[in-house]
């Protein structure tokens, strides 16, 4: 089916996709763990159905236990991920560890973000829904960018959930009315941001937008190292350039943002802390590039942005080769090179291309050593360049884990405490202590 054009807010098209966090079975004859979820799913497309004009036959929502068995459920996630208008998270505090839950966000995300790239603008396309009570401080990074206003749905709901509404028939009006608020927003935000479908991305590879179950807080740094519209050579093309390094858009065929904005959007969503600078406002290298003799402690694993045509400066293009010197195996580079930009292609951009390999050889090297040797290769495409950037964060990432030495916390010296107990004289008096009394149970 053709979901193109105007199409789009006549198709049959699902209207929402719920993303929940399953719930562990426990004890004999529990039942369904999920079977309120259910009830609120079934709530939902009833309402929907009530409020628009979906034909007999279609499917208002699409929640995973509507899938059959043998259906090949990793297909049909991805699928809906890619088709589906809204995209409804249910929070608890089971929601955010689950990898699950995590790769679904991260899908229907990344979807967002391309049609933003595309200039599609603002598409607040996640509605959040609070089935149980999560305070703020446990949102993960990915999260937290994303308008939440739960008190418009009642201070019951904000305070305790879906869930104690549904559970408790006194509140049964209460849950009605919140059903019904919910979803009409849905309707409203597929209506006025209408999301374009998307290709269905392969869930085995796909990333989680949320950090492993007990890992603290995650940091990267994305430094840009790219000329401007001041020091691109006479003859290049100028439409990939900006006032600042930030502003270079090396697809400008296929994304109307520029490309270290785009990166940082998706480096959140993959639950990191980023921190964006330009090579050239950096004095020896930006953070995590700087000279292993620095006597800082590494942060934080990074990643190098790099467009060959910035080595044209010959000043920029000695400070990266010092940086490749003194390089780190948790700081690895990315090299946007569009197949569509003639000049990229030209014997100019070859010219540019063997420069690159002279400046920056280790650091190259190490890329073409891992599972994602496309991004030092030259990444053709917008597609390609999101799709390669989580894989290059979590190889990153792993890396500065494995090589990174901490740092103790500065402060006063404290002598090691000596042990001191009984003589060798002694010690066949000391075995007569019970196992009890060692352990503090003796009489």
């Amino acid at each position: 089916m053709d979901y193109s054009g105007r199409g789009w807010l006549s198709d049959t098209r699902p209207y929402f996709f719920l993303s929940y966090a399953h719930t562990p079975a426990w004890g004999p004859s529990r039942g369904d763990p999920d079977h309120w979820v259910y009830v609120l799913y079934k709530d939902l497309c009833d309402n929907i159905m009530h409020l628009t004009d979906l034909p007999a036959g279609a499917s208002a929502g699409f929640m995973d236990r509507e899938m059959h068995s043998g259906d090949g459920w990793p297909e049909k996630l991805a699928e809906h991920l890619a088709l589906c208008r809204v995209f409804v998270p249910l929070f608890s505090p089971r929601y955010f560890t689950s990898e699950m839950c995590g790769r679904e966000w991260y899908a229907f995300n990344e979807r967002i973000l391309r049609a933003r790239a595309a200039g599609a603008g603002s598409l607040p396309a996640i509605v959040p829904a609070l089935w149980a009570h999560v305070d703020y401080d446990q949102l993960p990074e990915s999260v937290r960018h994303i308008h939440v206003d739960h008190a418009a749905f009642g201070a019951r709901y904000a305070d305790e959930g879906i869930y104690s509404l549904i559970k408790l028939n006194r509140l049964r009006d209460e849950y009605e009315e919140t059903v019904m608020q919910l979803a009409r927003r849905i309707v409203q935000v597929a209506h006025d941001s209408p999301l374009p479908p998307g290709q269905p991305r392969r869930y085995e590879n796909t990333p989680s937008a949320f950090k492993p179950r007990g890992e603290g807080p995650r940091s990267i740094h994305l430094t840009v190292a790219a000329p401007t519209l001041h020091t691109i050579p006479d003859h290049r093309d100028p439409r990939p350039y900006g006032e600042h390094a930030h502003d270079w858009n090396p697809y400008p065929e296929e994304s109307a943002r520029a490309l270290p904005e785009l990166a940082e959007e998706l480096i959140r969503s993959l639950d990191y802390r980023v921190t964006v600078a330009s090579f050239d406002d950096e004095d020896t290298g930006p953070g995590p590039l700087a000279s292993p003799e620095d006597d800082k402690p590494p942060g934080r694993p990074g990643i190098l942005l790099v467009d060959p045509w910035a080595l044209d400066d010959e000043e920029r293009c000695h400070r990266l080769a010092v940086f490749d010197t003194n390089t780190r195996p948790w700081v690895n580079a990315v090299v946007p090179w569009d197949r569509t930009d003639r000049q990229c292609q030209s014997d100019e951009g070859k010219r540019l291309t063997d420069k690159l390999e002279r400046t920056l050889p280790l650091t190259l090297d190490r890329g073409r050593r891992t599972d994602c040797r496309i991004a030092v290769n030259g990444v053709p495409t917008l597609t390609a360049f999101t799709d390669v950037l989580p894989r290059v964060v979590a190889h990153a990432t792993k890396q500065f884990f494995k090589h990174a030495t901490p740092h103790p916390v500065a402060g006063p010296h404290v002598p090691r405490p000596r042990l001191t107990g009984p003589t060798p004289s002694t010690l066949p008096q000391a075995r007569d202590t019970t196992m009890e009394e060692k352990h503090g149970r003796g009489s």
